[in-house]
């Protein structure tokens, strides 16, 4: 798989800085990246604590939804997960982390949402109403399909990103990103994977929305859905094609199964 790098690349050079969770539990996500060759590479690892190292499989999660997004033909930032070495705080571990670029064109600059929105938005305007007046609409229904098939808890306004260029006096949305808290993100043991409700329906950030993915999901016209590709289960055998040695096969058929139930469901919504 071209989006999967099995052989150990040596990342131990990397600097690691550290952010905190935007969902509010424990632990923290570092990032690192390096402006060396002819294009800038950004670098992203699991979650991680201080005592337990890197525990969690956001990163995996990364790939299961660039792939779906691909199916459905949705713009989304590209990664590549790649197996490495990398030193955290004087330790070192062989993990699996994300690659991307840079997905600003030249000559644009980004601002989140959130502060875009606060900039130019009209009185007693929802960021859902700004995100249609400002010609957005399809790319917010795309968001909600997407974030209710796989639950995604993080959609908070910087997880979107607003591009401009004051030359070109353009406008956009920047293609979909960071979906590490999504899908199992919460189980890291088997008991807590075999507990895991996949079609419950849990509470989430969501800037242009509301805290649930299914109320959410509920505001996509069914014209958006009557032109989507059509989900098959034996699609998401190559959603998850390759994962086998990265992830244990109990979380990727409970993953695949949260997908399929999902989509099963937009029927009855």
């Amino acid at each position: 798989m071209k989006d999967i790098i099995y052989e150990i690349t040596d990342l131990r050079y990397l600097n690691w800085a550290r952010t905190r969770k935007s969902s509010g539990t424990a632990g923290s996500f570092l990032k690192a990246y390096d402006d060396s060759g002819k294009r800038k590479k950004y670098y992203k690892l699991s979650d991680s604590d201080s005592v337990n190292g890197i525990t969690g499989h956001e990163c995996v999660n990364e790939i299961v939804v660039q792939r779906l997004l691909a199916f459905f033909g949705i713009e989304h930032l590209e990664y590549t997960l790649v197996h490495a070495l990398v030193t955290v705080e004087d330790r070192d571990y062989e993990t699996y982390l994300c690659e991307s670029e840079d997905y600003k064109g030249e000559g644009e600059s980004k601002i989140s949402l959130e502060d875009y929105y606060a900039m130019y938005k009209e009185t007693d305007e929802s960021p859902f109403d700004f995100c249609r007046r400002m010609g957005w609409e399809r790319y917010v229904y795309e968001m909600f399909l997407i974030d209710y098939l796989v639950l995604n808890r993080d959609r908070h306004g910087a997880n979107i990103e607003v591009l401009r260029d004051a030359k070109a006096k353009s406008v956009r949305l920047a293609p979909l990103f960071d979906h590490g808290l999504s899908l199992v993100c919460r189980c890291h043991t088997r008991e807590e994977l075999d507990k895991f409700d996949v079609t419950e329906d849990r509470k989430v950030q969501s800037f242009v929305g509301t805290s649930s993915t299914l109320e959410n999901v509920k505001a996509v016209p069914k014209s958006f859905f009557d032109k989507l590709p059509k989900l098959k289960e034996e699609d998401l055998s190559k959603v998850f094609e390759g994962f086998d040695t990265v992830i244990g096969p109990e979380f990727v058929a409970k993953m695949r199964d949260m997908i399929w139930e999902r989509w099963c469901s937009l029927d009855s919504i």
